[in-house]
């Protein structure tokens, strides 16, 4: 019973952020959630977003601007480490199948060296299909597929002195991959997605999983299904990230909370997104949230 006390009070709280032009500066964005108790930063990337396009934004309406102006991730979370001491880096999510597998696992593994290990490597299949056609011949309905072979193949980069990989979409034979990532074996890999694909692959080959929570009423019924699942496959222990939609309330908080989930990520859709300064207020309200989970 203790145990499970001390699991539920310990939840925490990250932040997340379009990472634009117009957004509060990273290298001033990563003190201030650091100094109001903030676990983490997550950071999304698209490297393009096709002009013309069939695919319609995942939440339907008009795609928001911003998506046309997100900074790299891997930059932006350099500048962010270098100006705070504690703050966990969380990629939120990167896109792998958008990269070349021998130059992404240089540049997170630089940095994880160069923020002494606080790399959080998340990562999704993406929701552009025009996009990922730019980058690669993966079909798109094998890109879960793919993604958990570039995966391994990372894995493989990060860890193994003489790195080797052959699959049917990424193949190299033997290399030197360094620096190694300061995190033994690797960086966490958080799995960006929900659904019945989501949760099969998170429990294949992620070390933690981060769905996002856009409608409470089945949260529950999705984290014990979840749960469930892992169990049954022998990894009762995977930690959950829930990233919350728009403002969640402190009773939000608290559901999460009691279902042993691990972190939330507010920020996504928050109550006047579009506008940066309204960013410092919304910190503080939920560093306050979190006091009062402790």
């Amino acid at each position: 019973v203790q145990d499970l006390r001390r699991k539920l009070s310990d939840m925490k709280i990250g932040y997340t952020t379009m990472n634009t032009p117009a957004d509060i500066a990273p290298r001033v964005l990563g003190p201030m959630l650091e100094d109001a108790g903030f676990d983490s930063i997550w950071i999304g990337e698209h490297s393009h977003i096709p002009v013309s396009r069939a695919t319609p934004y995942p939440t339907g309406g008009d795609m928001p601007w911003q998506y046309t102006t997100m900074m790299d991730p891997f930059i932006s979370l350099t500048q962010i480490g270098e100006h705070t001491s504690n703050l966990l880096l969380g990629l939120g999510v990167a896109l792998p199948l958008e990269h070349d597998v021998l130059v992404l696992a240089k540049t997170a593994a630089t940095l994880d060296v160069l923020s002494n290990g606080r790399l959080q490597f998340g990562v999704g299949v993406g929701w552009n299909q025009e996009e990922l056609a730019n980058h690669s011949s993966v079909k798109w309905s094998m890109r879960y597929r793919a993604l958990a072979e570039c995966v391994s193949a990372l894995k493989s980069l990060w860890v193994d002195d003489e790195s080797e990989f052959h699959g049917s979409y990424f193949n190299f034979d033997k290399v030197w991959s360094r620096p190694k990532p300061m995190q033994n074996p690797h960086p966490p890999i958080w799995f960006g997605a929900g659904g019945k694909l989501g949760s099969q692959h998170t429990i294949q080959w992620a070390d933690g999983w981060m769905p996002l929570d856009v409608t409470l009423g089945d949260v529950t019924k999705r984290v014990n299904k979840f749960r469930q699942l892992s169990t049954d496959a022998g990894r009762q222990d995977i930690p959950i990230s829930m990233v919350a939609f728009g403002d969640p309330t402190l009773d939000t908080l608290m559901m999460y909370r009691d279902l042993g989930i691990e972190r939330v990520i507010v920020g996504s859709g928050r109550e006047g997104w579009e506008d940066p300064s309204g960013v410092p207020s919304f910190i503080e309200r939920y560093a306050t949230m979190r006091d009062k989970l402790l």
